[in-house]
């Protein structure tokens, strides 16, 4: 806020020319009676002084002089801010409102210079107006309003539950696979305190991380031995990095993905210090090209499932058999990428995914898959394949830098259980949702739509609708599942309001816009979501009309 210089401060100033000269130049507001009043207290060179000031009535310097009147509008904006309660003040008001009940004398401060900060602007700005104990009781009571909004985000996590509408199971930006019950309950019991991530407890010693789910994944997937780090990127980061540092990597062209995030293949090859050598070509890859670009320097063949694209028509690829036979006649060492890595067969529109254990029994030394994706367990990059292999990589500098955590390692293992049992079909969630048929989604849509009654009897309109979805997480490239929802017209409401609004929700909604309406996807929906969701859109309905 600009300062109105006094009329003794200018004297001084007038007194010493130089100093008057600079305080202009500095674009110092005087007021008009101020400078009226010294002109005629000077005499001499001041005088002269100030009447060139008058004279420059329109430049810069005179722009800055202020009028009696400006002045005292000036006066009565101090006054205004006077007004403004004290911090101490308003910390004993606090101290009894429970919105601030967590915060301690610091956290509390702070949101209250934080609160009165904007007060000085919205008065600066005249949105605050008046004066005596009205205005100030006004201040004080928005000052409130603000803080308390400043602890409600400070207090509220980033990383929230969201209900997933989209129909897309494997959604990489709302978290990919939901855990099973049983992940859950492992997560929950490791979190809440010690574990026994690196303790031997029958040798009563320093153990290994990964011995709680090695010997599992050997099991599940027929490998020698395993190893998990924290994403599939990761995995074959050290993989290359551990086997093939300074020498060739055989790739097929059609296999050079980006995998997201402008993350690439290459780059990782790069990265791994590994040399990328490209044969074949974008839609035909043979036997004979991976054998003729074998030198002395070659150390290994990389195999990329590509999961996230299709190329269809006039392709080829060799045959896993053949591809390790050809490593193994070499001396090479034969890695498969599966991606999203599933350990069940798994074929949907006519699409099959080939199996963590397929590419075991082929003959692939180094196997490395996600976590998050089609296996249905917490982020992980998990690396199965020949013991002599796997135990070089445990001595990897690199690997202490990727390792996998605690929590997600109980997630995996808890999901791997699940599949143990035999039946993670029933078990774990991404499986379920995959796996329903279009007659159980319609009925799942149709009772969601008896259950939003109450909008339409507002005027809105809700109809049971087919839909199309993918799987999400780049797994089964190019099929789009065939399921239904329900399609939500809301009144003169656009829809991309009603989007917003949804996902500004206590538990945020996320859903599809279609036309002028917004369609939320029955396939994602987990047990409780409709009744969120209902809610929601009941208090977004009432809204409307209150």
């Amino acid at each position: 806020m600009e300062k109105v210089l006094s009329l003794k401060v200018i004297a001084k100033c007038v007194n010493r020319s130089n100093d008057f000269t600079k305080l202009i130049q500095r674009g110092h507001p005087f007021s008009l009676e101020s400078v009226v009043s010294i002109f005629f207290m000077q005499k001499g060179g001041k005088c002269e002084l100030l009447t060139n000031l008058f004279k420059q009535r329109d430049t810069k310097c005179f722009g800055n002089v202020k009028s009696k009147e400006e002045s005292e509008n000036h006066m009565s904006d101090n006054q205004i801010f006077r007004q403004i309660p004290a911090i101490e003040q308003m910390l004993s008001v606090i101290k009894k409102d429970f919105r601030f009940s967590e915060l301690n004398h610091e956290a509390a401060v702070a949101l209250l210079r934080h609160a009165t900060d904007k007060i000085r602007l919205e008065l600066a700005n005249g949105l605050i107006k008046g004066e005596g104990k009205a205005v100030a009781g006004r201040l004080s009571h928005r000052i409130l309003e603000l803080a308390a909004q400043e602890s409600e985000l400070l207090l509220e996590p980033r990383l929230r539950k969201v209900i997933n509408g989209t129909g897309v199971v494997l959604h990489t930006n709302l978290g990919r696979a939901p855990l099973s019950e049983r992940a859950c309950s492992e997560v929950l019991s490791v979190m809440k305190g010690y574990s026994s991530l690196e303790y031997d407890l029958e040798a009563g010693g320093r153990g290994e991380r990964y011995s709680h789910v090695s010997m599992r994944l050997q099991e599940l997937t027929g490998a020698e031995e395993a190893i998990v780090v924290n994403n599939n990127a990761a995995a074959v980061l050290l993989v290359l990095s551990g086997v093939a540092r300074g020498r060739e990597v055989l790739v097929s062209r059609g296999e050079l993905v980006e995998i997201g995030g402008s993350f690439r293949i290459p780059d990782v090859i790069r990265q791994s210090g590994a040399i990328l050598v490209e044969v074949g070509t974008t839609n035909k890859t043979h036997l004979e090209d991976f054998s003729a670009a074998i030198t002395p320097n070659t150390a290994a063949i990389l195999k990329v499932h590509t999961s996230n694209f299709e190329i269809i028509g006039f392709t080829s690829q060799p045959a896993f058999g053949d591809l390790c036979r050809l490593a193994r006649e070499k001396g090479l060492i034969s890695i498969n990428d599966v991606g999203s890595g599933t350990l069940l067969p798994l074929m949907l529109a006519e699409h099959r995914e080939p199996t963590v254990p397929e590419c075991i029994s082929a003959g692939f030394d180094l196997v490395t898959f996600s976590g998050d994706k089609l296996l249905g367990a917490g982020q992980a990059g998990i690396i199965v394949g020949k013991k002599q292999y796997i135990d070089k990589l445990k001595q990897e500098p690199l690997l202490r830098a990727i390792r996998i955590d605690k929590l997600s390692l109980a997630a995996l293992e808890g999901t791997l259980i699940d599949y143990l049992t035999g039946q993670p079909e029933l078990l774990i969630p991404s499986w379920i949702m995959l796996n329903m048929t279009e007659v159980d989604l319609e009925k799942k849509a149709v009772t969601l739509a008896r259950q939003l009654a109450p909008i339409e009897a507002a005027g809105w309109g809700v109809k049971v609708v087919p839909t199309r979805s993918l799987s999400g997480g780049g797994s089964l490239p190019g099929v789009e599942l065939n399921g239904f929802g329900v399609e939500i017209l809301p009144g003169d409401m656009s829809a991309a309001k009603l989007e917003r609004l949804l996902r500004d929700n206590k538990i945020p909604i996320v859903g599809l816009i279609r036309g002028n309406a917004l369609i939320i996807d029955a396939r994602c929906l987990l047990p409780g979501d409709d009744q969120i969701l209902c809610a929601a859109l009941a208090g977004i309905v009432e809204e409307t009309f209150a």
